[in-house]
């Protein structure tokens, strides 16, 4: 008898001391598991009590019992307190410093075709846009494109039905704009072009900015003067640029534009491949043909036009080796911008 007494107290006392010193939830879970649990120490010898002596069954059981209600409430006491200091614990610090979350930016293409349009309306010309699915005519006939003439193989085009195309450049607006305006005419049209290209310096799809001029009086050095300006401005005051003579159906006489190259400052370099000058835009003088199609008179008016691509631009500008970055969605690339 006095050894099942013994055995008794030692596990209501080993119970005891396991549950003052538990730490957490789960430790305390495993200590009502070991001792109360269905296997449990507890229980099982309280099953084993029914192996005594009938005279002896009374004491060990009343002990047996004792020893489960004190383990029982050493357990829920336990419980409650560890509750108690979860709850008490602040769920949210507010002394400490706030989370900044990540703010977004501009693309580089926006953002450049947005300074260059506030370039060139500075210089006084205002900003008009046009459809981009548009007719033979407006892209290429009435810009002096005769139908089957040598001149449109210049420009691969991606026609979507009869006679109408994803226009091949911005200049159609420019046949609109004069459609609907008496001169002078001062506009400059931003907007999306499409070809069929695809390389590391052209895209199928690419960003055009275009810009018209029609008043009396205008000359080559008017063209020279305001993309000198230009220039300056978007690239660096001291930015120099060239004409070389070219061919454009819309302009006579018309010339490519060349800046001193960014990098080497017309020395020749790697990028420029040696020559000092980067291609930056087509330009000319405004065909007097064209008049023709708009009501113009050539002998009151005459004008100058440019067109350049915002890609070409941004490349130039920041130093792009590939114009497929642009396009790529790669944070990596955009956050440097």
């Amino acid at each position: 008898m006095n050894d099942v007494l013994k055995n008794i107290e030692q596990i209501r006392s080993e119970a005891l001391k396991a549950i003052e010193n538990v730490t957490g939830a789960e430790a305390l879970e495993r200590i009502r598991v070991e001792y109360l649990g269905t296997k449990g120490r507890v229980t099982e010898l309280t099953r084993s009590l029914g192996a005594l002596p009938k005279e002896e069954r009374p004491a060990a059981g009343q002990a047996a019992n004792k020893a489960k209600v004190e383990i029982t409430q050493a357990h829920k006491e336990a419980l409650e307190a560890l509750n108690a200091a979860k709850v008490s614990a602040p769920a949210l610090d507010v002394t400490m410093p706030g989370r900044r979350p990540a703010l977004g930016h501009r693309h580089l293409i926006p953002k450049t075709m947005d300074e260059i349009c506030g370039i060139f309306a500075k210089l006084g010309l205002s900003i008009v846009e046009g459809p981009e699915v548009e007719t033979d005519y407006y892209n290429f006939e009435a810009l002096n494109f005769p139908h089957d003439h040598p001149s449109r193989d210049m420009q691969e085009t991606l026609f979507v039905g009869d006679k109408l195309l994803l226009r091949t450049h911005t200049s159609p607006v420019q046949i609109r704009t004069m459609e609907k305006t008496k001169p002078p005419v001062w506009i400059v049209v931003p907007g999306k072009t499409y070809r069929r290209d695809d390389d590391i310096t052209h895209s199928p799809m690419f960003n055009q900015i275009e810009g018209l001029v029609v008043d009396e009086g205008i000359t080559m050095a008017d063209l020279k003067g305001v993309l000198t300006a230009f220039a300056s401005a978007f690239f660096s005051p001291d930015t120099k640029i060239r004409l070389r003579p070219s061919f454009f159906p819309f302009t006579e006489p018309s010339a490519e534009v060349d800046i001193a190259c960014v990098l080497c400052g017309g020395h020749g370099c790697r990028l420029c491949k040696g020559s000092g000058w980067l291609e930056l835009l087509g330009s000319g003088m405004v065909d007097p043909a064209l008049y023709g199609f708009v009501g113009y008179d050539p002998e009151k008016v005459s004008g100058f036009a440019f067109g350049m691509g915002v890609d070409r631009a941004a490349m130039l500008k920041y130093g792009l080796s590939n114009i497929r970055h642009l396009y790529e969605g790669d944070l990596r690339f955009s956050r440097q911008f």
